[in-house]
Order: structure tokens, then C-alpha cells, then sequence
């Protein structure tokens, strides 16, 4: 019997991309072997490439001027390759809404001058900066944001309003592909796959075709997007099984009904869990502003830490797993991914009234 995983990453993936995997592991399609040891210069690889980039586009609507790159490293090693990129001498500027954002900013600054835009993090970073908090340079190379942080439950439903000709670099991890989203509105959109998209160590980024070719004279081929896109992702060799399973996880979100029909079942996934949380009478606390609360990862704290552990345990005995908060937050946080049921939001849900009513 499988686990209710709420955890943050690597989280939680649907269970029938995952049989797949199995009856695929040893004989995938006749071959005689799995993917895992394939060429990625063959002809089966090359089509499994392919498919996962045009199902990828169809999802998420991505314009034709844009470039698909599967990479690896993660998405924390975007945060040097980006500037690398696209700093090209310039400055850039940086919001910071958490700490994903915080080490994005941090990351860059060996590369170049880099502007901290704004930032709420003398708010715990509960809440995203308002319009006139925001210090934004015109002649930016680019505006980073986080558009989801997943240790602090914040997400942005409306985007800050970058300068006129300002690319915007978007760090998706923790909500790619769990709503519609409008690619056209960024320079550059990067996520690691451990959360929706598939297994760890494999990252996707999503960049402009006239962002390419900026790159420093220091960057290596393997961390240039223009070298990386001419090459079809595959300078090195790629991460072949990382990219078969993600392009598995997005047929299986096509067969859903695509983004929008994923978006209506995530948001009921999450009212269900927030309104446990508002309905408690101050037993459980979520700390985010109701405008940015996250779909995707729910933090929040027991009014009495010391009953913690007790929640945990007794969460685990109902096999609801990966509920620990982070440790620079505490408390717990549930990550309800796409591939976590409104079943597993449920059973947390109803261990949170059983407790509060026999412990509050």
C-alpha cells in the first residue's frame, strides 16, 4: 500500500506513469532494454525527446520563439547559469519573496551587478512586495522573480510589472505545470522536475530565442543555452531516463484535460486544506496572505509547538508522509502537488480536525 507523500521534493508522482515505468523497466516497446540504456543518439531516443518537448509545448501553449532545453543539475544551478547567460556586463535586478528568490540573488552576484528590486523578508516573507515597493532599473539585462516558494507557501497570481524591454526570468520548481500560464509574458522560465514534473536532476528551462547568444566568454558549452539549443539539449549526454519519465508525466496530463482542468482540481485540493486551517479557531496557523497563498505547498504551525511531534507521529501511523515543516520555518507544510489526490487532502484533513478536537 502506497504512502499519502506530502513531501516537498522529490514529491510524489502519479501512480499510473509509475506502473508504466515498471513494465517498461526491462523491455521498453520490444527492444529488449529500457530506456536507461539507450543511446541517446538512436533513433527510439531521439523520438522520445521529441515527443516530450511537442506534448510540453501543447501543455503549456509555449510560442514557436522560444527554445525547450532539458538540462541537468537542478534548478539551483540555474541560479549561476543564468547571468552567466544573460548578465552580459549589465546589472539585473532581483525580487526576493523567500528563500529560493534569497539564494537566486546570492548566487549571482559573483557574475555581475545584481539590485536587490525589493524584497519581504523583514515580513517573514508572508507576503509579496506591493507595486511601490519595487525598485525596478529600465536598463536591466532581466528581473528575476520566484513565482512560487515552496518553503514558505508564497505564489504569485499576478506578476509585477517588469520595464519595458526588461526580460522576465521566472523560477517555476514548485507550480510548472499545476495551472494555465502565460509563457509569452517571460524572457526565461526554469524548473527543477522533482515536483510536477518527474524525477531529480533533471531541469527544464524555456527561454526566448533572442535571449540566446549572450553568454559570457567564461561560460563552458555545457552551461551556454545558445551551444545547448543547437545541439537539441544533447551536447552531453542528457538525462535520457529523467526526460522518458517526465514526457510520460505530461501525456498524463494531457489525458486530465490539460492545465485548465489540472488548475480547478489543485485549487479544490487547496480550499479543501485552507479552510481546515481557517476553520480551526487559531488550533493551526497559516501565516501567508490570503491573496498569495500557494496551491502547492501549505505550511503552517500547531498553536502549541510542543504538540508537533505528536502530530507527526500520529500522522504517520495513518501513513501521511513528509509533513515536517522546513526546518528554517518549523511547524508543518503539505505539498499538494499534482500528482497527490484530493483522497490524500482529505486524509490529512480529517487527521487535523481529529487531533484539534481532542488536543485544543
Amino acid at each position: 500500500m502506497r504512502i499519502f507523500n506530502f513531501s516537498a521534493g522529490p514529491a510524489v508522482l502519479p501512480t499510473t506513469v509509475l506502473e508504466q515505468v515498471r513494465d517498461e523497466l526491462l523491455d521498453w516497446r520490444g527492444r529488449g532494454m529500457g530506456i536507461m540504456e539507450m543511446s541517446h543518439r538512436g533513433k527510439d531516443f531521439a523520438g522520445v525527446i521529441a515527443e516530450a518537448e511537442a506534448d510540453l509545448r501543447e501543455l503549456m501553449g509555449i510560442p514557436a520563439n522560444y527554445k525547450v532545453l532539458f538540462l541537468q543539475g537542478g534548478a539551483t544551478q540555474q541560479f549561476a547559469q543564468i547571468p552567466m547567460n544573460l548578465l552580459a556586463g549589465r546589472s539585473a535586478d532581483y525580487i526576493v519573496t523567500g528563500a529560493w528568490s534569497k539564494k537566486a540573488y546570492k548566487e549571482a552576484q559573483p557574475f555581475g551587478a545584481v539590485r536587490l528590486a525589493g524584497s519581504t523578508e523583514a515580513d517573514a516573507f508572508t507576503r509579496l512586495p506591493r507595486g511601490d515597493e519595487l525598485k525596478l532599473d529600465p536598463q536591466a539585462a532581466y528581473l528575476h522573480i520566484c513565482t512560487n516558494e515552496t518553503i514558505h507557501g508564497v505564489e504569485m497570481f499576478d506578476l509585477p510589472e517588469a520595464p519595458a524591454g526588461v526580460p522576465l526570468v521566472a523560477d517555476m520548481s514548485s507550480h510548472i505545470l499545476s495551472r494555465p500560464m502565460d509563457v509569452s509574458r517571460y524572457g526565461l522560465i526554469y524548473a527543477g522536475a522533482q515536483k510536477n514534473i518527474g524525477p531529480a536532476g533533471l531541469v527544464i528551462v524555456i527561454v526566448r530565442e533572442d535571449l540566446l547568444g549572450k553568454a559570457s566568454a567564461i561560460t563552458p558549452g555545457v552551461m551556454d543555452y545558445a551551444v545547448m539549443a543547437e545541439h537539441g539539449s544533447m551536447l552531453n549526454t542528457p538525462p535520457t531516463f529523467g526526460i522518458y519519465l517526465a514526457g510520460l508525466i505530461f501525456k498524463d496530463l494531457k489525458a486530465q484535460g490539460g492545465l485548465t482542468a489540472v488548475a480547478q482540481t489543485n485549487a479544490a485540493k487547496a480550499g479543501k486544506l485552507y479552510d481546515a486551517i481557517e476553520a480551526s479557531g487559531g488550533f493551526y496557523r497559516n501565516p501567508v496572505e490570503l491573496s498569495c497563498r500557494s496551491r502547492m505547498n501549505v505550511p503552517f504551525t500547531l498553536a502549541n509547538p510542543a504538540l508537533d511531534a505528536d502530530f507527526l507521529a500520529e500522522a504517520a501511523e495513518l501513513r501521511l508522509s513528509g509533513l515536517k515543516g522546513h526546518k528554517s520555518v518549523g511547524g508543518m507544510r503539505a505539498s499538494i502537488y499534482n500528482a497527490m489526490s484530493l483522497e490524500g487532502v482529505e486524509a490529512l484533513v480529517a487527521l487535523m480536525q481529529d487531533f484539534a478536537a481532542r488536543k485544543g
